[in-house]
């Protein structure tokens, strides 16, 4: 099977999965400003914690630090994937689950002027809002109380190009730039539930942001080769850098009422649509890593991100504070070239990551640790199958009223084909 056929048929099962897996899990924590970050991870990095802005590899796309995607010298690389997963959310009193997924990227890259340039071009989620929140309040100098719902929905997606260019031997550099756009939509309902005279209907109000605008970043990679005992191990250097920007958005807003049963009765959109921007901070990365060949590699980062700059389109910062992360991951593939043993050319990952995200709830810091694990399984000499798998936990009943333990399962597929490069012999 061609590499064209195998793509054609890989976007068909990505969009029929996407298709029963259309929405993350639900989280509260989406709430805060444009939602909850993807990451530019692929399946095969996210099996390491995420690790990868030092990290070089030959049949993956780094999609973490544009400037080593030198390393995809000589194959048209082309990657799909999936996310899925389950939330569980609880406090002292109530505990709600959740599952969900969606699509996780799809990516490729190619070699323009092999080892000097590689270019790349993807599709992937930026951030996520899917909540839902109920609480009761009085009416101010009011004995009757009112039920109060908070939906969200949506996120933004990016539709990015990236390039990579070898400087020297050791040293690369590498751009992006991102088209991001799509909808963030909240409302809020309220239903006067404790009053003497029976009311039949919610009132409500919804707020649609549409975001359509640019954002750059770009990388460094530094990896010197032929190093320590016997000329075999590698020791690679990686920064990234993200730039501040302020993304345009039109805000719209409607005023609708529905009936007990959920249907929409009147809707009244106001006359006027808000023109405004969500000001993204700057965000940094660096990191290092170890590794012999393609046998195995062990690697650090840490990354930082001062949320606490971050403007919506009314001026709100919105409960946002700086964040950072820092993991550790490795991967080992026992025997690339086995014969005999399949599993020796399996290649098997694990990392650790501890964040501190940048939701401030109840006005404390929301704290993240998680593990990860994940395989790649061959299927030929370049293209493979890819598996990753994260358990986490994040906040504290005691510190942050809620606790959310979560699992995800990252599937990838991978394709390594030679389009560009002539051919010598028929």
């Amino acid at each position: 099977m061609s590499i064209i056929h195998k793509s054609l048929f890989a976007l068909i099962c990505v969009f029929l999965a996407v298709d029963g897996f259309g929405q993350s899990a639900r989280t509260p924590f989406s709430s805060f400003g444009i939602g909850e970050p993807y990451g530019n991870a692929l399946v095969n990095q996210q099996g390491m914690a995420g690790v990868g802005v030092s990290h070089p590899q030959y049949y993956f796309i780094n999609n973490q630090n544009p400037a080593l995607l030198v390393y995809n010298s000589i194959n048209t690389a082309f990657q799909a994937g999936l996310v899925m997963e389950r939330r569980s959310i609880s406090n002292d009193t109530l505990s709600e689950k959740s599952q969900g997924g969606n699509m996780n990227y799809l990516v490729t890259a190619f070699p323009i002027k092999p080892g000097k340039w590689t270019t790349s071009v993807g599709l992937m989620p930026y951030t996520s809002v899917n909540y839902r929140m109920q609480y009761s309040d009085y009416v101010t100098d009011r004995p009757e109380q009112v039920r109060i719902t908070e939906e969200g929905s949506g996120g933004l997606t990016q539709l990015y190009w990236s390039n990579g260019v070898r400087i020297t031997k050791d040293l690369a550099v590498g751009v992006k730039a991102a088209y991001i756009f799509s909808s963030i939509v909240k409302s809020y309902k309220n239903q006067l539930y404790t009053s003497p005279e029976p009311v039949n209907y919610i009132a409500g109000i919804e707020e649609k942001s549409y975001v359509k605008d640019f954002m750059f970043g770009t990388g460094i990679s530094f990896s010197k080769d032929s190093l320590f005992r016997r000329n075999q191990y590698r020791l690679s250097f990686g920064a990234v850098y993200d730039f501040a920007t302020n993304l345009s958005a039109t805000k719209t807003d409607r005023i609708f009422r529905t009936n007990t049963l959920g249907d929409t009765t009147d809707v009244s959109v106001l006359p006027s649509s808000k023109k405004g921007s969500f000001a993204i901070p700057a965000g940094v990365t660096v990191g290092i890593s170890l590794s012999r060949g393609i046998l195995w590699s062990i690697g650090t980062e840490f990354s930082f991100q001062d949320w606490a700059d971050f403007k919506d389109v009314d001026g709100r910062n919105e409960g946002m504070q700086s964040s950072w992360r820092a993991a550790i991951g490795g991967e080992l593939t026992p025997d690339p070239f086995s014969a005999n043993n399949y599993f020796q050319r399996i290649t098997y990952r694990v990392g650790l990551s501890y964040e501190e995200n940048p939701f401030l709830v109840n006005g404390q810091p929301l704290k993240d640790l998680g593990i990860n694990f994940g395989f790649t399984l061959p299927a030929g000499r370049t293209n493979s199958v890819d598996f990753g798998f994260r358990y986490g936990k994040r906040g504290k009943k005691s510190e942050n009223i809620l606790e959310e333990d979560y699992f995800k399962i990252y599937f990838g597929i991978t394709f390594n084909d030679r389009w560009f490069i002539k051919q010598r012999y028929d």
